[in-house]
């Protein structure tokens, strides 16, 4: 008797915990769509009021579910939306106050962390910005890496170096692309390295660009410890959105910082790989260099 007790105990303390669990990833998901729907960004005081809890205990469960605090949410959501509106709005500024910004100064502050460049730099199609790059060779095939003012904006590998130096130039068409740097392949080198030996480590700043959940996606990944896999359903489930299942892969997919954003440690449900932007054999290898080297 004691023993069905106990089974019984144990399930309903599981329902709990599940029931808890799913509370949680619904209020979280109503303070992102609130986020979304601001023309300025809440204070965190805002949204715990709205949900009617402590802001304590909103900001743990909201950095628990996605990974980010409210604040670096809205600052990305906030980021998507600039991204949108510079380049259809009439002027630079209209892009500025409609994506919640409450005064230019403010913007201006942190424009390059949004977008890589000035923002009419950003604009014109990266006029007058410079970003350097450099092909190389590993053995996964080709490899580019890119770098603007504030990071490395670019890890592409593949079989054709030119189709690679293409894929940069369709991304900034009027940015002046500078290669044959001898000081930046040696930045390249250091990608190379860690490609053929992940034990190394890789610690260079990153100019990540993306919309607001492509971000938590990418951000999730990240925090995937080299040797380990997720799949695309544990992934959706970590960003507190367990039914954006092909958002998840879309974002995977999207990825443009190969290795550096690990997109390559998610399988699918059944632990087979799935598709992988650079191809299912080079995802294959990454995974067992580090399976071997951890």
């Amino acid at each position: 008797m004691s023993t069905v007790v106990s089974a019984a105990s144990k399930h309903s303390a599981g329902a709990a915990r599940s029931a808890g669990a799913l509370e949680r990833a619904t209020r979280v998901e109503r303070i992102c769509r609130l986020i979304e729907r601001s023309e300025c960004p809440p204070t965190l005081e805002e949204l715990a009021s709205h949900e009617g809890v402590s802001p304590h205990y909103l900001h743990r469960i909201f950095k628990a579910e996605t990974g980010l605090t409210p604040k670096a949410y809205a600052n990305a959501h906030r980021a998507q939306r600039l991204h949108q509106l510079i380049t259809t709005q009439s002027t630079v500024t209209d892009a500025i106050y409609g994506a919640g910004f409450n005064s230019t100064s403010r913007f201006y502050e942190g424009s390059d962390k949004l977008l890589g460049m000035r923002a009419k730099q950003y604009r014109a199609g990266g006029k007058g910005a410079v970003i350097r790059f450099a092909v190389g060779q590993c053995s996964l095939g080709a490899i580019l890496v890119a770098q603007s003012q504030r990071g490395i904006c670019a890890i592409l590998l593949g079989d054709d170096p030119d189709a690679l130096a293409r894929n940069l130039d369709d991304k900034f068409p009027h940015a002046e692309l500078v290669g044959a740097d001898p000081a930046f392949e040696q930045l390249v080198a250091q990608v190379v390295g860690f490609i053929e030996q992940p034990a190394l480590g890789l610690n260079l700043p990153l100019d990540v660009r993306g919309t607001a959940f492509q971000q938590r996606v990418w951000q999730a990944l990240c925090e995937i410890p080299p040797g380990a896999k997720l799949s695309y359903t544990e992934l959706a489930e970590r960003i507190g959105f367990p039914g954006a299942v092909r958002a998840v892969a879309g974002a995977c997919a999207a990825n443009l910082l190969a290795v550096a954003i690990p997109c390559h440690r998610v399988v699918r449900r059944d632990g087979g790989l799935a598709g992988y932007r650079w191809g299912v054999d080079r995802k294959q290898e990454l995974l067992r260099r580090e399976s071997e080297s951890t």
